[in-house]
């Protein structure tokens, strides 16, 4: 019965327990109690000399360890463990609606570092925007169980944080438990009995190093990257040259400010093929352009004169009196985009193919293709219908430093309800746009240029030309209403008084 209690985790009997009696670790060897006999229920004549029952506790807990493997039940330890300090899983929280996983980009802090509540550890990306990780802890960096480069799903744990006993979360498990589920963890930065940490198993991994073959310079033996690197070297599997300044790059990588600067370049690879995994918005991109091709695309091409934009464009610009705004043709195409939209609320909508229903979106939410070096993102301007050109240029400015730094928001990027490409601005005159689905039109915007143009009369003359492509989901919208929708389009900008005229 006191064995099938101590499996529940149950007290051994109604009466009161006997256990060895504990003090702190600075107080001398207690002494066990003698002579006094105590009730205790099972035992014959119901009474029990306390130096037997620490002999029957030695009994059970030499029993219940051969079960579970490890278990303690020192009360009064137990206490110390939990109230001094304890060992914490930091996890990845939820970034975003529909996020699952994220690519740890880079760390803030290093193993051994004090951390304080709500200082950045780390930055991620996901297909949606880049976010810092800030500690819900003040404590530790035990270890880390990611590098930078990795993909972690969302609830993981990123890193192991020594905390002190009231930030510790309440669990249902006793201390015991959580001492066992932390020595299998510690059990797991071991490779087959050497110690390592997770970015040293990443290195000698990719250069197919047994880390029982490598002699750890650290301590209690542990393998370090310098211990891989020189292993590498005696091998001949890497330069000796390279290992070495790679060696001395071990702080930059730690940091995470260059994802690739510890792998050294093998021989013979100057030439060779190269894999890259793709990451972040390149993963994205993956996944919505094959969604988009499953969808049938139509494209209605127009040419549309700009002499009137550029003008307007120029008058605004000499007109100017904030430094830092920077007056260009696109504020003036997505306003005159949002008016017609008003004409033609179809172009902004969604369709939900589970329900076969169309979404009328009541927002404006324009969004703009822009190329940043982490790849193609589509951050949107939430309501132009309610903005001004002037407050358009001036969020999209704050839009694009936002993307070339990394640092969009979720908000930014999610909510779009149509999508602008300006392949102009890199050179382009014409281009075939796939659906930014959900959204059910995208329209690509070409190079203005200079070209001769011919009058009714005949008489040649030289204009600014700018060609569109609207690319449509054709389950949704047929190629008169998308006709009729990019003539009204070309109408305003044509002729700019008349978006004056309709502007709210």
């Amino acid at each position: 019965m006191i064995v099938r209690r101590i499996c529940h985790r149950r007290a051994w009997s109604s009466t009161p327990r006997f256990l060895y009696l504990y003090t702190t670790a600075q107080s001398p060897t207690p002494s066990p109690l003698t002579s006094r006999k105590l009730p205790f229920i099972g035992y014959p004549n119901n009474s029990i000399n306390v130096n037997d029952s620490f002999i029957l506790c030695n009994l059970l807990i030499k029993i219940e360890c051969r079960k579970v493997g490890l278990c303690l039940f020192s009360s009064q330890a137990s206490v110390d463990v939990g109230t001094s300090a304890g060992i914490v899983d930091v996890p990845l929280a939820q970034t975003g609606e529909g996020i699952a996983e994220c690519e740890l980009l880079k760390w803030f802090v290093k193993e051994g570092d004090q951390v304080e509540e709500f200082q950045p550890l780390c930055e991620v990306q996901s297909d949606k925007a880049t976010i810092e990780i800030t500690s819900r802890y003040k404590g530790k960096v035990a270890q880390f169980l990611y590098v930078p480069g990795d993909i972690l799903k969302v609830g993981e744990s990123l890193l192991k944080m020594v905390v002190q006993g009231a930030q510790v979360p309440t669990q249902k498990q006793d201390v015991s438990e959580n001492f066992v589920s932390h020595y299998s963890e510690v059990n797991k930065c071991k490779t087959g009995g050497v110690l390592s940490t997770p970015a040293v198993r990443h290195l000698g991994k990719q250069y197919d190093i047994n880390l029982n073959d490598v002699r750890g310079a650290g301590k209690d033996g542990r393998v370090l990257k310098e211990d891989i690197l020189r292993h590498a070297i005696l091998k001949g599997i890497i330069k000796d040259s390279i290992g070495i300044e790679n060696a001395d790059s071990r702080d930059q990588f730690l940091k995470g400010e260059e994802d690739h600067s510890y792998v050294p370049v093998e021989l013979g690879s100057q030439h060779g093929d190269k894999t890259v995994p793709l990451r972040g918005f390149q993963r994205a991109m993956v996944k919505t352009m094959s969604m988009a091709a499953k969808v049938p695309h139509f494209h209605y091409v127009e040419e549309i004169n700009c002499d009137a934009l550029v003008e307007l464009k120029e008058s605004f610009q000499n007109s100017n009196t904030e430094p830092g705004v920077k007056h260009t043709f696109l504020p003036s195409l997505i306003k005159s985009l949002s008016v017609a939209i008003s004409k033609y609320p179809w172009i902004n909508s969604c369709f939900n193919e589970d329900s076969m229903e169309v979404v009328l979106k009541g927002s404006h939410n324009i969004g703009i293709a822009m190329a940043t070096p982490s790849g193609l993102v589509v951050p949107n301007i939430k309501n132009v219908q309610s903005l001004s050109i002037l407050e358009i240029t001036k969020e999209l400015s704050r839009l694009q430093q936002l993307a070339l730094a990394n640092k969009l928001n979720p908000e930014d990027i999610t909510g779009g309800t149509i999508t602008l490409s300006n392949i102009g601005a890199i050179g382009g005159k014409f281009g075939a746009p796939i659906l930014n689905l959900p959204g059910v039109a995208i329209i690509a915007i070409g190079r203005i240029q200079k070209v001769l143009c011919f009058a009714d009369d005949g008489n040649a003359y030289p204009a600014s030309v700018m060609t569109v492509n609207i690319g449509a989901d054709h389950r949704v919208l047929d190629g008169a209403y998308v006709a009729r929708f990019c003539i009204e389009w070309k109408q305003l900008i044509e002729n700019p008084e008349l978006l004056i005229l309709l502007m709210r």
